[in-house]
């Protein structure tokens, strides 16, 4: 019986093991689900050189001192974006960029490569226009709080954020221990209370994919009076921005 019970122990321990070795190795791979670019004009396509070949970028080009740089979530193709932000924003320059492995972009997504694109990015865009707004969805929020953190911006707006990818990721994985597995954090709660920018917060009522105290968390971590939480009543996590109230939010707080 005894030898019985510690082979049955040995197997769970190996099968638990097993399990946390393959999250490991493919965490990458439910964390990140590159899309191919649906908008390919010539005029729409901006091209920037990075060590593993190119960075693609959705463009719609403006002069002026305006400008608008989105992130996107982790399954979205940016591009497809174009068309509602360049209504929305007629005499903003708008820029979609595509992470490594996205719509044509080179590389593997990881977080440090999207980071170092986004700031590569964001320089190119400076040097064109004077003040830089950063919009981010999903995944993108954290790429969008870490670049704020480190380069000037107009305004913030985030859209379905979280505290961590690591505090969700432990929240879909209790039974494992994801802190020490994970090799992308995305800790944007360490960051927004040093943010001074003006920041909107747009959170889906029904969002599945994001927790509700996740994104709360987040907005608890801005300093007094630097952010603001809107709830898009009805909406979930991938059609958000199909809802009545999101350009509406969006143009004002990009004002």
């Amino acid at each position: 019986m005894t030898r019985t019970l510690l082979v049955t122990l040995a197997l769970v321990a190996g099968l638990y093991l097993a399990i946390c070795l393959m999250l490991f190795l493919f965490q990458r791979n439910l964390l990140y689900f590159p899309q191919p670019r649906a908008v390919q004009a010539p005029e729409n396509t901006l091209e920037l050189a990075v060590p593993e070949g190119r960075l693609v970028v959705t463009v719609r080009p403006r002069p002026g001192a305006q400008a608008l740089l989105y992130f996107g979530g982790n399954g979205e193709d940016v591009s497809l974006n174009l068309e509602q932000l360049a209504e929305a924003f007629p005499d903003r320059a708008l820029y979609l960029m595509h992470y490594p492995g996205y719509g044509g972009s080179s590389g593997e997504p990881s977080e440090a490569l999207i980071l170092r694109d986004a700031e590569l990015l964001y320089d190119h865009i400076r040097d064109r226009h004077e003040q830089v707004a950063l919009v981010g969805r999903s995944l993108g929020s954290g790429v969008a709080v870490q670049l704020a953190g480190k380069r000037p911006v107009s305004r913030l707006v985030l859209i379905t954020p979280y505290d961590s990818i690591e505090n969700v990721a432990a929240g879909r994985f209790p039974w494992a221990p994801v802190r020490g597995l994970l090799r992308d954090h995305y800790r944007s709660a360490d960051v927004v209370g040093a943010l001074h920018v003006p920041t909107l917060l747009m959170l889906a009522s029904d969002d599945q994919v994001i927790p509700r105290d996740s994104s709360e968390r987040l907005a608890a971590a801005f300093a007094p009076g630097v952010a603001r939480l809107e709830v898009l009543d009805g909406a979930g996590h991938n059609d958000i921005s199909l809802h009545p109230r999101y350009l509406p939010l969006l143009t004002e707080a990009l004002r």
